[in-house]
């Protein structure tokens, strides 16, 4: 099967079946024998395809004389398919992007469909000056939106929060491919021993300089393949999800509850960092996950673990006042990490942040009845939205006396800056969007 139609039947699957763009994508690249060129080149045009997909449309129409909706799903992907290439890609020549969808659609479609496109391409490649973007300075939100590939809705809160030149900024970012991090077993080794290995696998890494486990790699070989990784000697984890474990500064023989730990990179972690001593309860209410947090402990050599099929919000009956330190990583918009997966901008909807903060403040009440008089209770989510943040916790503390907002910047040193309660971002920081919190249980009679 030619690459371009590889492609062409993971968007149908992502656009038509609302199959997950990374699943889908690996599924497919596996079941074909691909040579690197070809699967590197399907990637791209999977997730460039899909982040595009409204400016595409966008674009398509000026050529066009239906309306969009009016086209068969297979033909509109088709086209957008050949659009990417021919805007987005300066390495494909128009001709060989206009040729390849009209072969595709030959196969898809039929006489009429075959004119359409080939119509609607070479207009397109002769008259790109038919597409007119709005004006930045009297439409900032719109031209964002199109340029960047974003939703309207996203890019104008961020406009609103960051100004023009933020919000443009961390839309940008986005659309970048960010670096794979790795956080080491240090129940394995250290993180310079791990370098070194991981050298002589292939890799172009650094140390990390927010975490004394983490590794930056600028080059990697496929993973699957690796011997350091099937032996647990990392842990695949980005930057700021590993501050969260530092943030809640578990020690061994303590007792710990992960509220909401699928698939377990900061279940694991902590499991480090208690030199595998003491007891981790890590809950979810999906079985099928507890599964992934398994075999991430086994894999790593993690035995403190113990999961189990529990809902958060109630879990505070069920453990009133046995922890030592809870983490609650709520689920949340995961507005903050975009960037790792390309159909998710077009999966989130504005209300989301209205209707998450109810849960995310009943998981965090609930998680909170299980912490000790003296202990830690640490909230995290990976989005940059206040609503979902620090209204949260704010929210919390108004309701609960018993608990007090430590500085949680005082817990990162490699910050740099004083921040009662965190938020990281991607187009200032350099790391996925996250945000943290530390409190502390007090006694209210003292």
């Amino acid at each position: 099967m030619d690459a371009r139609e590889v492609a062409l039947k993971i968007i149908n699957d992502v656009v038509n079946n609302n199959a997950y763009a990374n699943i889908a994508l690996a599924r497919e690249i596996n079941r074909q024998k691909l040579s690197d060129q070809d699967r590197r080149f399907i990637t791209e045009l999977v997730y460039g395809t899909i982040k595009a997909k409204a400016t595409l449309d966008w674009m398509i129409s000026f050529y066009i004389n239906r309306p969009i909706d009016k086209i068969a799903p297979v033909i509109l992907n088709i086209l957008r398919i050949g659009m990417y290439q021919m805007f987005f890609l300066s390495k494909i020549p128009v001709s060989a992007a206009c040729n390849q969808a009209v072969e595709l659609t030959k196969k898809y479609g039929h006489l009429g469909t075959v004119k359409f496109v080939n119509a609607v391409l070479r207009n397109a490649g002769r008259t790109p000056e038919k597409i007119v973007y709005p004006d930045k300075q009297k439409q900032i939100v719109k031209f964002l939106a199109l340029t960047y590939f974003h939703p309207e809705w996203l890019v104008s809160r961020w406009v609103k929060r960051l100004g023009a030149e933020g919000a443009e900024e961390l839309c940008r970012i986005n659309n970048m491919t960010p670096l794979l991090c790795l956080r080491t077993n240090t129940l394995k080794n250290t993180r310079d021993e791990l370098l070194t290995i991981l050298e002589g696998e292939g890799f172009i890494a650094e140390p990390s300089t927010w975490t004394p486990e983490g590794i930056v790699c600028h080059s990697s070989p496929a993973l699957s393949t690796l011997k350091s990784l099937h032996e647990g000697l990392f842990q695949i984890q980005d930057e700021s999800s590993m501050l969260v474990a530092h943030v809640l500064g578990s020690q061994p023989g303590e007792f710990i509850i992960d509220a909401c730990a699928a698939p377990g990179g900061k279940s694991t972690h902590i499991g480090a960092l208690m030199q595998n001593k003491g007891h981790i309860l890590s809950i979810d209410i999906h079985e099928h996950k507890l599964a992934l947090i398994q075999e991430n402990a086994q894999r790593l050599g993690i035995s403190i673990i113990e999961t189990a099929l529990l809902n958060a919000t109630t879990i505070g009956s069920q453990y009133l006042g046995k922890a030592d330190r809870v983490l609650v990583d709520a689920p949340c918009s995961g507005l903050g990490v975009l960037r790792r997966k390309a159909d998710s901008r077009w999966r989130k909807e504005e209300s989301m942040l209205q209707e998450l903060p109810i849960l995310q403040k009943a998981i965090l009440h609930s998680a909170a009845d299980c912490v000790k008089v003296g202990g830690i209770l640490v909230y995290s989510t990976c989005t940059t939205e206040p609503e979902e943040n620090q209204a949260v916790v704010e929210s919390f503390l108004h309701d609960r006396q018993d608990f007090v907002l430590q500085k949680t910047s005082s817990f990162l040193p490699a910050l740099g800056h004083d921040a009662d309660m965190v938020q990281l971002w991607p187009h200032i920081d350099h790391v996925d969007g996250f945000f943290i919190a530390r409190l502390t249980r007090v006694n209210i009679g003292d």
